[in-house]
């Protein structure tokens, strides 16, 4: 994930909507249970970390199988991986 988006997804004042879901009634009690373990005021924040978690590592995955894809097809339109690697090292410490 960028860095621009990582600074945005940690502005606690961006605009959020209600979103309704059923859950079976144990699982609400065990996250519950969880989230002042954790450091949650309430399962409500601890759900949304883990969506947080689960969508960053989706998000990173799928940008990284991009980037895979292009360091492919860079190779096969003759780029040399020692240029392909110089690339990426000056991509890293942008």
């Amino acid at each position: 994930m960028k860095i621009e988006d990582l600074k945005k997804r940690s502005d606690k004042n961006r605009p959020m909507t209600t979103v309704t879901i059923r859950m079976p009634e144990d699982v609400i009690e065990d996250l519950k249970r969880l989230a002042p373990l954790h450091g949650f005021s309430g399962y409500q924040p601890l759900i949304r970390a883990y969506i947080g978690q689960g969508l960053r590592t989706d998000l990173e995955r799928l940008e990284g199988d991009s980037v895979r894809a292009l360091i492919e097809s860079l190779k096969r339109h003759g780029v040399s991986s020692e240029v392909i690697n110089q690339a990426l090292r000056e991509v890293a410490h942008k």
